[in-house]
């Protein structure tokens, strides 16, 4: 909706106020001499921010990215990001705010971001391109900035980064390495045949839940007075049959199942757990702190002839057998603490019988039975 007012000025000249509402958008004005021009710039105006084109607000042009990029770094980073993520972010936010902080929030575009990007591929942040996942990284950071730009704080009124304008490196396939039969049967065996007691559990409960190695080593019977501050961290509920991570990798709280054997094994621990630490894994000799299981689990591996293969590769086993257990793509990405699927697609071939399943049962409801 748009409307001009006309008043008379102290000179005795008319002067015409245009006025535009649109639902979703700030109210915009403009004073002119001439009614054409006030009906002109309504028109632009108002094709301009149906185009997203339109980002010449008073905030628009108040502020700078490098402000945006303060402000992300004071009031959203120390909340929002555990003491790890901040520490991966801050000198992505430097170099943000060194290439193009000087910009005026009105006068940012997908050109400018585009530009940022191609220097991101050919210098990198020391003079070293950098890969495709990594200059990725750099792009969420700075769609988060942009996102609470336009939702929070109200700089912009449209992301120039909305609707993946920038074409960002596609990334390379994952590679998937996860346990066949006879491998996972002969290292089941060496992890619990070890000297080190606590691999076998902490082995199982991996392999079982698909938690991060952070999360697997740094459980606490209880909640600490002290939590940890650098790391994720979570909460065994024997009671409930569950463990809950208070703090993830991606910031989220997330609810882990516990059932068969890694509960079995956690309800052991649970009848001999030690009384001066409220660890579930804790160092032998310093137990306020996770013990180091890479010795014992890199002589498992071994005893075990299981080659080429990391304690992060568990994680992928559990993603593995429930893509060939039938499970879909969103139930994989829950159990990983994944928001989007794009990280659990690297898994889909698995299911391919699970999916050949389901197609032949719909044509046999449709077609009846194959002779």
């Amino acid at each position: 909706m748009a409307r001009i007012k006309e008043r008379t000025d102290k000179d005795g000249k008319p002067r015409y106020t245009a006025e535009i509402r649109l639902k979703g958008y700030p109210t915009q004005t403009a004073t002119f001499q001439r009614l054409t021009a006030a009906k002109k710039w309504i028109q632009d105006t108002e094709s301009a921010i149906r185009e997203g084109r339109h980002f010449k607000t008073t905030e628009a042009k108040k502020h700078t990215f490098a402000d945006a990029i303060d402000r992300y770094g004071s009031d959203v980073l120390p909340i929002r990001f555990n003491t790890t993520e901040q520490r991966n972010r801050r000198p992505m936010l430097a170099w943000w705010k060194a290439q193009i902080g000087h910009c005026v929030m009105a006068d940012l575009s997908t050109a400018t971001f585009a530009q940022a990007r191609d220097s991101l591929a050919k210098e990198g942040r020391k003079g070293k391109p950098l890969s495709p996942a990594t200059i990725n990284k750099y792009f969420v950071v700075a769609k988060d900035i942009l996102k609470r730009c336009v939702n929070e704080w109200h700089w912009l009124e449209q992301s120039p980064l909305r609707d993946g304008r920038v074409e960002l490196p596609e990334l390379p396939r994952g590679i998937v390495r996860f346990l066949d039969d006879d491998e996972l049967a002969r290292l089941t065996t060496a992890c619990k045949e070890s000297p080190n007691s606590l691999l076998y559990p902490a082995f199982v409960l991996a392999i079982s839940t698909g938690m991060r190695q952070s999360e697997t080593m740094n459980l606490y019977w209880r909640e600490p007075e002290n939590p940890p501050t650098e790391t994720a961290w979570g909460v065994v509920n024997l009671s409930e049959s569950c463990i809950i991570l208070h703090e993830t990798k991606n910031g989220d709280r997330r609810r882990v199942p516990l059932a068969s054997q890694a509960l079995v094994e956690l309800q052991k621990l649970n009848k001999v757990r030690r009384l001066d630490t409220l660890l579930v894994f804790p160092s032998p000799t310093h137990p306020h702190k996770p013990i180091e299981l890479k010795k014992a689990w890199l002589n498992a591996l071994i005893r075990a002839e299981v080659n080429n293969f990391r304690w992060h590769d568990l994680r992928h086993c559990t993603a593995s057998y429930l893509a060939m257990g039938g499970a879909s793509m969103v139930d994989i990405a829950a159990v990983l603490g994944h928001r989007t699927l794009d990280m659990v697609k690297r898994y889909a071939h698995l299911s391919d019988g699970h999916i050949a399943g389901v197609v032949e049962r719909m044509n046999s409801r449709i077609f009846g039975a194959t002779p």
